[in-house]
């Protein structure tokens, strides 16, 4: 088995873990290619053997990669949907940051992770992306997202007019200071933080939830994902701020932008005893009676 390994915010506190992963790798006989600036950055904490082989993106990534190993937060994870993209490679977490939804594998459940990998038991979760359609080249080639789009206002304090179709057809005009529009999986993100519902990852859905927006009647709304969201964006500046996951890109108002489910699925890795469930009891503490 060939494991690719990434690490977006290198921390000298996390050496001890990440040597742990490769100890456990080579004791697996399990074949490891770096993210070149990781292994740079690593390279004065530890002494390999061998030298490692190397991948810096998408294009020089192995084809025959069985698995990338994403050690961090869910920010590096969304960051490693950009190197897999339409490739099919398997993703799998190691919560090395803080809340870690899509991370979910605990610094202590390392070894047993790795340890299920080598026996190939574990759990393969497809999950939707959303795609953007832009009049004008957007996020470098890589115009898909594992957890959101989103549309922000940008170098004003006042809030902004998002008139929102579906399909062609009109839904509502967003007076607010931004627009999500969230798959499944990001329900549980930024959705979630502007009072969007959660979605399990198996749903056929996007959510559409306003952020800060000024009439209180205005509700996020979950809608069919083969549908087609489309935007006519408003404001007192003429730049605003369009993102995918944690990519950013300033547009000007009369750039046409839409969204829509991608053509194709990202795979996530758990091992058997983790699910959507126990995820969501553990990190949203859900059922647990904190007065105590």
């Amino acid at each position: 088995m060939l494991v690719a390994i990434y690490n977006r915010t290198f921390d000298k506190l996390d050496v001890p873990v990440i040597i742990r992963i490769i100890n456990l790798f080579e004791f697996h006989n399990l074949q490891v290619v770096f993210y070149k600036e990781f292994f740079d950055r690593l390279q004065p904490y530890y002494t390999f053997t061998n030298t490692p082989r190397f991948f810096t993106g998408k294009k020089d990534l192995p084809r025959q990669t069985d698995m990338l190993f994403s050690l961090g937060g869910d920010g590096t994870m969304l960051d490693a949907v950009c190197f897999v993209g339409n490739t099919d490679i398997p993703l799998i977490g190691v919560n090395l940051g803080r809340l870690g939804f899509l991370a979910a594998i605990s610094e202590d459940e390392v070894e047993e992770a790795i340890l299920s990998l080598a026996r190939g038991s574990y759990t393969h979760e497809k999950r939707t992306l959303v795609h953007l359609d832009s009049s004008v080249p957007l996020f470098d080639g890589a115009p898909y997202a594992l957890n959101e789009f989103t549309i922000h206002r940008q170098d004003t304090s006042s809030m902004i007019k998002i008139h929102t179709y579906l399909n062609g057809e009109f839904l509502n005009t967003y007076w607010a200071d931004g627009l999500i529009v969230a798959t499944p999986t990001g329900s549980t993100g930024y959705s979630l933080s502007c009072g969007g519902p959660v979605v399990f990852p198996q749903a056929s859905s996007f959510v559409i939830t306003p952020v800060a927006p000024h009439n209180l009647n205005t509700r996020p709304i979950v809608v069919p994902d083969d549908n087609v969201i489309s935007f006519e964006i408003e404001g007192r500046s003429e730049q605003f701020l369009c993102t995918l996951d944690a990519r950013t890109e300033t547009i000007k108002s009369s750039v046409q932008l839409a969204v829509k489910k991608e053509n194709f699925l990202v795979s996530l890795v758990r091992p058997d005893e983790h699910n959507f469930l126990k995820t969501i009891r553990q990190k949203l503490y859900w059922g647990i009676d904190k007065r105590n």
